[in-house]
């Protein structure tokens, strides 16, 4: 009779316990970065293979920026991106004509081929502007708005005659004296750098204000005033403005300027020195040669 209970080999019962590997590649796959690196990094290195692949061939990559500039000429040529017109404001005419001199625009323009800011350095670099802003307009056109800087004085340079603001910048040349009657001249090496106290000489003429044609700084130091019939007011280095105040004072009593003066000069501060016309110190020298004489 065969036995009722199948005996098997005790070599022929297999193990249910994992192998040495099998255990090691579990306790691997339960850490937190090699199941990162398994889902992430593996995908990224096929994707970076797969890319570099692609990429070593020029053709493809030829083919692909000409794609993409394509699009992107489609994209900036929309109508509403074009500029068609150049609009200035707060500028007259011949500073008009400077700011389209140096924005050498070919309308249409896509706006994306505008540096904006480059474009308002270059209008404010100008002399004759203070400050500017630049956009783009909603009616498709190029707007520059300039704040210009307002003129106050004539400086007579070496070989022209320069346009000054208040803070003796240079903002452009006249041909004439006559282009511009309306602004005080001034005159002589540093003149535009003492422009306040020369303004302020020019407010404080009172009476004497017609007559004045100009003010010439001397030295570097001082001012000289340069009247009508060439007379001149030469006034001190220190405290110009009592000083003159002194000559209007001693013209107001005795119409000392409208004598046959050459100069007053006030460099000295104790005492007013007048020198006369060579008729009128001719005349004089004569009546004292008379008086002595009798």
């Amino acid at each position: 009779m065969r036995p009722l209970i199948r005996r098997t080999s005790r070599a022929s019962l297999r193990d249910p316990a994992p192998s040495k590997w099998d255990y090691r590649l579990q306790r691997l796959m339960l850490t937190p970065g090699f199941v990162t690196l398994v889902r992430v990094g593996v995908p990224m290195v096929l994707v970076a293979v797969i890319a570099v692949n692609w990429f070593s061939d020029e053709a493809r990559v030829d083919a692909l920026n000409q794609r993409i500039s394509d699009a992107k000429e489609a994209v900036q040529m929309r109508p509403e991106f074009m500029v068609a017109s150049l609009d200035v404001k707060g500028a007259g005419p011949v500073l008009e004509a400077d700011l389209r001199r140096v924005l050498p625009l070919e309308f249409p323009v896509s706006s994306f081929d505008l540096d904006l800011e480059e474009m308002r350095e270059t209008v404010a670099a100008l002399n004759a502007v203070d400050d500017a802003s630049v956009r783009v307009g909603e009616s498709g056109a190029l707007t520059v708005e300039v704040t210009p800087r307002i003129p106050v004085a004539l400086w007579r340079a070496a070989d022209n005659l320069q346009l000054l603001d208040a803070g003796g910048v240079f903002t452009g040349v006249v041909a004439s004296r006559n282009d511009r009657l309306d602004l005080p001249l001034i005159a002589g090496d540093g003149a535009q750098g003492h422009l306040q106290e020369a303004l302020t000489l020019f407010r404080n003429a009172g009476p004497l204000a017609p007559r004045v044609r100009g003010l010439v700084r001397m030295g570097e130091r001082r001012w000289d005033i340069v009247l009508d019939r060439g007379q001149r007011i030469k006034l001190p280095a220190d405290g110009p403005i009592p000083a003159l105040d002194r000559v209007i004072a001693l013209h107001q009593t005795n119409n000392l300027l409208d004598r046959d003066v050459v100069a007053i000069d006030l460099r000295n501060g104790t005492r007013a020195t007048v020198q006369l016309t060579s008729e009128a110190t001719s005349a004089l020298r004569r009546v004292n040669v008379e008086g002595i004489e009798e």
